[in-house]
């Protein structure tokens, strides 16, 4: 049975006692190239913050991202480690997590928060390229075990997550032998895909990121050698190129204090 499209309407009242400047949080965004930068999305600008020098693998590149509800980010290699790397001054440090546990090597990552907060919780999307195994798991940020919750239904492919403070969880993902790619919203208890938009005219290419901000999902693709931002508003269906960057953007996130 066909989906229904994306919606994203009126947000309840969301915890926002322990958030720093709700406001005015920015989305954060990590490149191939391991810049760590900020994005504000109603003008469009983009700031660098500084170079992450995590010590992962020589040959490992930074592959995901997500930033927790304090501003704290999360960065994946390559390589399967993973990082806790501040918004602020790009400072980074090894975290005590086993990569590969239940077969989930490479992910895409984001939090959603837990009813409507202000506890929440990291989720994260298998890949399934190469050996990686696929579906989505939540992983503890203080105990770093893996939990797999199941695989996706239908089945994608190539996600890449964010949530938001009344507790949705959204993917951005491609399907085998469909033209461009897709937004849907996740039950975050089974995996199943609830709802869904296609957008025949975005293509992921060489690194990808998602991120959800006051009512719109920006999407970060890289066609070519370089990154375009496209803004989906589901309220009106609309799909507008807002900006780009001359490096491949691999991860965003945004704390789930951000404007709904």
């Amino acid at each position: 049975d066909a989906l229904p499209p994306i919606e994203t309407g009126p947000k309840p009242d969301v915890s926002r006692d322990d958030c720093p400047d709700a406001d005015s949080t920015l989305v954060y965004l990590v490149t191939e190239q391991n810049e760590l930068m900020s994005y504000h999305p109603p003008s469009g600008t983009f700031r660098t913050i500084g170079l992450i020098a995590c010590p992962a693998a020589v040959s490992a590149s930074p592959f995901s991202m997500a930033v927790d509800r304090k501003g704290t980010a999360f960065v994946l290699f390559s390589d399967g480690s993973l990082f806790r790397v501040s918004t602020a001054t790009a400072a980074c440090a090894r975290v005590a997590y086993t990569p590969g546990q239940s077969g989930f090597q490479t992910f895409g990552m984001g939090f959603s928060t837990d009813g409507l907060g202000p506890s929440e919780s990291l989720f994260v999307a298998g890949d399934g390229q190469g050996t990686s195994a696929s579906g989505l798991a939540t992983i503890d940020t203080t105990t770093f075990k893996l939990t797999a919750i199941r695989d996706f239904f239908p089945s994608i492919d190539r996600a890449e997550l964010t949530g938001t403070g009344d507790g949705h969880l959204y993917a951005f993902y491609t399907k085998i032998g469909v033209a461009g790619s897709f937004v849907g919203e996740l039950d975050k208890t089974n995996a199943r895909i609830l709802a869904e938009s296609r957008l025949a005219g975005v293509e992921q290419g060489q690194g990808w990121a998602f991120a959800f901000w006051g009512g719109d999902f920006y999407l970060f693709t890289a066609p070519g050698g370089s990154s375009v931002v496209t803004r989906f508003r589901p309220t009106d269906g609309s799909v507008a190129e807002v900006g780009s960057w001359p490096s491949v953007i691999v991860g965003a996130g945004v704390s789930t204090c951000a404007p709904q």
